[in-house]
């Protein structure tokens, strides 16, 4: 197998559609990608911020941002394959700019139309003192590197705390990744609907 015929291409375009977080308003996102040593960009923005968005008023109580995500990448092993990491920032009651959830998934492995829902959640204070001092100060927990999220090391001994939810569509082409010599495997059409061409499936996580 010569070097070229090694390397495999991975083709994300997608967006950052919608957000619940029924006791906030006026909310942003930040967006990254975590990857492997292996892995380049070869086109598109490997981080981006949205727009501040306002709760609907109907009963859904949605947020919607409908914030484009594009990037190519190109590797040879899929180790570390991609994650997108989403962070959730508002003002609390000082004005302070503060996080509202942190949230991770991988990039579907195989070629086709995904919808995923991120549970997002957030730093917890130690103790209770932890807590009240951060409130009185307006510095809540926040993680330093917000790609942390996507990492095992440090994860075990950090407490946090459920809050929203963050729902995001990804439209994935892979090319070459056969000829590389690994099988992402073929994925059947799951949805109610009949579709034809790409797979259209939800999947939660």
């Amino acid at each position: 197998m010569t070097e070229n015929s090694a390397v495999f291409l991975l083709m994300i375009a997608g967006q950052i559609e919608t957000a619940e977080f029924p006791d906030f308003d006026d909310i942003y996102c930040k967006y990254g990608f975590v990857f492997g040593p292996d892995w380049t960009i070869t086109s598109g923005l490997e981080e981006g911020m949205s727009q501040i968005t306002k709760r609907s008023s109907d009963e859904r109580r949605l947020f919607t941002w409908n914030f484009p995500i594009e990037i190519t990448f190109k590797s040879t092993n899929p180790f570390g394959w991609p994650q997108l990491v989403i962070s959730v920032y508002g003002l609390d009651g000082f004005g302070t700019d503060v996080v509202r959830g942190y949230g991770a998934c991988h990039v579907p492995i195989s070629s086709g139309q995904y919808k995923k829902t991120l549970p997002m959640f957030v730093p917890e204070s130690s103790s209770h003192l932890q807590k009240f001092t951060s409130w009185l100060t307006g510095r809540r927990p926040e993680f330093i590197d917000s790609k942390v999220v996507a990492q095992g090391e440090g994860r075990d001994v950090t407490r946090v705390r459920t809050q929203g939810f963050v729902t995001v569509s990804f439209n994935v082409i892979t090319k070459d990744i056969r000829n590389a010599g690994y099988n992402s495997g073929s994925r059947h059409c799951q949805c109610p609907m009949s579709c034809s061409g790409a797979a259209h499936i939800y999947d939660p996580l």
